[in-house]
Protein backbone atom coordinates (compact mmCIF):
# COMPACT_ATOMS: atom_id res chain seq x y z
CA UNK A 1 0.00 0.00 0.00
CA UNK A 2 0.86 3.69 -0.27
CA UNK A 3 1.95 5.50 2.83
CA UNK A 4 1.51 8.66 4.21
CA UNK A 5 1.66 10.00 7.66
CA UNK A 6 -1.10 12.39 9.89
CA UNK A 7 -1.24 14.11 13.10
CA UNK A 8 -3.68 13.64 15.82
CA UNK A 9 -5.24 17.08 15.06
CA UNK A 10 -4.96 17.18 11.05
CA UNK A 11 -8.61 15.53 10.81
CA UNK A 12 -10.16 17.08 13.63
CA UNK A 13 -9.53 19.69 15.87
CA UNK A 14 -10.07 18.13 18.67
CA UNK A 15 -7.97 14.78 17.53
CA UNK A 16 -10.93 12.40 17.22
CA UNK A 17 -10.99 9.66 14.02
CA UNK A 18 -13.75 9.06 12.56
CA UNK A 19 -14.59 5.97 14.68
CA UNK A 20 -14.81 7.98 17.96
CA UNK A 21 -11.52 7.50 19.77
CA UNK A 22 -8.63 9.57 19.48
CA UNK A 23 -5.96 9.82 17.26
CA UNK A 24 -2.51 8.78 18.51
CA UNK A 25 0.14 7.00 17.25
CA UNK A 26 -0.72 3.16 16.34
CA UNK A 27 -3.82 4.62 14.75
CA UNK A 28 -4.27 4.29 10.86
CA UNK A 29 -6.94 5.85 8.48
CA UNK A 30 -8.16 3.70 6.12
CA UNK A 31 -10.77 3.28 3.00
CA UNK A 32 -13.04 0.81 5.14
CA UNK A 33 -13.97 -0.81 1.80
CA UNK A 34 -10.52 -2.39 1.65
CA UNK A 35 -9.69 -2.43 5.06
CA UNK A 36 -12.38 -2.63 7.32
CA UNK A 37 -12.68 -0.24 10.23
CA UNK A 38 -11.65 -1.80 14.12
CA UNK A 39 -9.52 -4.01 12.04
CA UNK A 40 -5.51 -4.69 13.53
CA UNK A 41 -3.28 -4.75 11.13
CA UNK A 42 0.86 -4.53 11.44
CA UNK A 43 2.89 -2.46 9.24
CA UNK A 44 6.75 -3.00 9.77
CA UNK A 45 8.87 0.08 11.07
CA UNK A 46 5.45 1.87 12.46
CA UNK A 47 3.94 -1.42 14.40
CA UNK A 48 1.00 -2.69 15.13
CA UNK A 49 -2.32 -0.49 14.54
CA UNK A 50 -6.14 -0.04 14.15
CA UNK A 51 -7.72 0.82 11.81
CA UNK A 52 -9.94 3.46 13.31
CA UNK A 53 -10.29 6.27 10.93
CA UNK A 54 -10.80 7.34 7.08
CA UNK A 55 -9.28 10.55 4.96
CA UNK A 56 -10.88 12.19 1.94
CA UNK A 57 -7.94 11.19 0.54
CA UNK A 58 -7.53 7.87 1.63
CA UNK A 59 -9.44 5.71 -1.15
CA UNK A 60 -8.10 2.48 -2.52
CA UNK A 61 -4.60 1.04 -1.38
CA UNK A 62 -3.52 3.82 0.59
CA UNK A 63 -3.43 3.76 4.44
CA UNK A 64 -2.63 6.92 6.36
CA UNK A 65 -0.40 6.43 9.93
CA UNK A 66 -0.88 8.84 12.96
CA UNK A 67 2.50 10.30 14.07
CA UNK A 68 3.39 11.94 17.68
CA UNK A 69 4.68 14.97 15.92
CA UNK A 70 5.36 16.89 13.09
CA UNK A 71 8.89 15.96 12.09
CA UNK A 72 8.20 12.28 12.53
CA UNK A 73 5.66 12.84 10.17
CA UNK A 74 8.14 14.70 7.93
CA UNK A 75 10.60 12.00 8.22
CA UNK A 76 7.90 9.15 7.31
CA UNK A 77 6.76 11.17 3.97
CA UNK A 78 5.43 9.01 1.73
CA UNK A 79 6.07 5.57 1.13
CA UNK A 80 5.25 1.83 -0.12
CA UNK A 81 4.58 -0.67 2.76
CA UNK A 82 3.57 -3.78 3.32
CA UNK A 83 -0.04 -4.04 5.32
CA UNK A 84 -0.45 -7.75 7.25
CA UNK A 85 -4.41 -8.00 8.72
CA UNK A 86 -4.29 -9.44 12.11
CA UNK A 87 -6.78 -11.77 13.46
Amino acid sequence: MEATAYLPTDGSVHGITATGIPARHGIVAVDPDVIPLGTRVYIPGYGTALAADVGGAIVGDRIDLCMEDYSEAMRFGRRAVKVYILE
